[in-house]
């Protein structure tokens, strides 16, 4: 086996679990059940034949089986670390909003309240700004009553936001408070931000549990199947293509643009693009593209405006950064400022039609912060909570430094090292890619060449 390619699972904990679990008896009754996964067995990494023969090849034996990359499933143990009448819990949610949080926050508290008798439970204000005196937010207290009927709403009820706090004023703060698990939920700069505090606990010696449940609307953490509220997300964003190609072909030489959520991941706009699929171009930061020139995308949308009537384009946020000058601006939360590809998109169709004499009426749409705030549909509103169960086993059993996920379709412990490593993205050559091209009929790329494979952890 290379085990250079291998990722390392290894999830901390914060010692041995001694404690009796509530749950308990309830695992007992399910150990007579196929759907039951030990706590000792582990979840392959591979789910292909020729992978895994390729992971033991020259073997002359199965003991290397042993040694394929696996996960630790999700799940209650029989004993837990911490003592739940005796353990303070927080919560915070960080970043931008996401179809979703509101049902993650209500899991959590109705699991740890109901099934673990965990009796104190603080909701912290503002993101990390919660934890730092000066800033002044309230703390909430939540119970399951303050949580009843939050999942129908969109946003956070604690509030978020963007910044890079101190980790060393966030554990002051937990210590204050007696606090000894924390539930991040937030992208892969708060995921980062929880790897910092992980380290300030240790190095305090503190017995501190930070359990990540990861939120991003682009779907772009890896080692997981797919993010919570994505599938809200692209949903939501087919009522804008819809009627954007309804503007479209109502009009002479219609052309409307739609401007997706995806500043590194295609995978909203390729995913709506398909379930509405009325789009002609699809534009995505994967695959750079070519404006001008023979066979540049302005180009081919006169051809297509030319031979259909109208068209209608769906681009990524992130998509085209390459036809921009270098800038290295940054928001509150370290990441790089994009460039507006909206902007240019609308100028450049505008000057390219007005160039070449033809009569345009465009219309350009960016349905982004409506669909950030919509509540989770029912395949989110069950995803979110069965995530927020599996973050309270693992909190309970003294993981830490960790995310709760979904891979092959099993709920797993995923390191948080491992969550932050890498950006899932749509791979040019996969399947879905490929299924875009197809529903599109757009050609491999605009002017230039196609853009190399990409390492994707979700098989997209």
């Amino acid at each position: 086996m290379d085990n250079a390619a291998v990722p390392d699972f290894t999830v901390e904990t914060l010692g041995p679990c001694t404690v009796d679990s509530p749950l308990a008896p309830r695992l007992q009754a399910r150990r007579t059940t196929h759907h039951y996964i030990d706590e000792n067995d582990r979840v392959l990494f591979d789910d292909t034949l020729s992978k895994v023969a390729r992971r033991v090849e020259g073997q002359e034996d199965l003991d290397g089986l042993a040694d394929l990359p696996s996960l630790e499933p999700t799940g209650p143990r029989k004993k837990i670390f911490f003592d739940p009448s005796k353990t303070r819990v927080g919560i915070v949610t960080c970043g931008g909003l996401c179809p979703g949080i509101n049902n993650v926050i209500r899991g959590l508290v109705s699991e740890l309240t109901n099934h673990y008798g965990v009796r104190r439970i603080y909701g912290f204000k503002n993101g990390y700004q919660g934890f730092v005196p000066s800033y002044g937010h309230d703390v909430v207290d939540l119970t399951p009553e303050a949580v009843e009927g939050i999942d129908a709403e969109g946003g956070t009820i604690l509030g978020s936001s963007r910044g890079q706090q101190d980790a060393a004023e966030v554990v002051d703060c937990l210590e204050r408070m007696g606090i000894s698990v924390l539930f991040v939920i937030g992208g892969d700069g708060t995921l980062r931000g929880a790897q910092k505090i992980c380290a300030e606990v240790a190095e305090r010696g503190l017995k501190v549990a930070v359990v990540g449940i990861p939120k991003t609307i682009d779907n772009d953490i890896p080692f997981i199947d797919q993010s919570f509220g994505f599938q809200s997300a692209f949903s939501e964003a087919t009522r804008s293509i819809r009627s954007a190609k309804v503007e479209a072909r109502t009009a002479p030489n219609g052309v409307s643009v739609v401007k997706l959520m995806g500043r590194h991941s295609g995978f909203i706009a390729c995913y709506a693009a398909l379930a509405q699929n009325d789009a002609d171009f699809v534009l995505i930061p994967e695959v750079p593209f070519v404006l001008d020139g023979p066979g540049g995308f302005l180009e081919l949308l006169r051809a297509k405006v030319a031979t259909q009537g109208h068209a209608l384009v769906v681009a990524a946020e992130g998509a085209g950064q390459e036809l921009f000058d270098a800038d290295d601006q940054v928001d509150a939360s370290g990441n790089k400022r994009l460039q507006d590809v909206g902007r240019l998109l609308r100028q450049a169709i505008a000057d390219d039609f007005a160039a070449h004499g033809l009569e345009l009426n465009l219309r350009y749409i960016d349905p982004s912060y409506v669909i950030r705030s919509v509540p989770a549909n029912p395949y989110d509103s069950v995803y979110c909570i069965r995530l927020a169960h599996a973050a309270a086993h693992a909190a309970m059993a003294g993981r830490t430094n960790m995310v709760v996920g979904r891979w092959r379709r099993r709920f797993v412990h995923i390191p948080i090292r491992l969550a932050v490593s890498a950006r899932n993205q749509v791979d040019p050559h996969g399947d879905l890619w490929w299924s875009v091209l197809e529903a599109t009929g757009q050609p491999w790329s605009f002017g230039g060449a196609p853009a190399e494979r990409v390492t994707v952890f979700g098989g997209q």
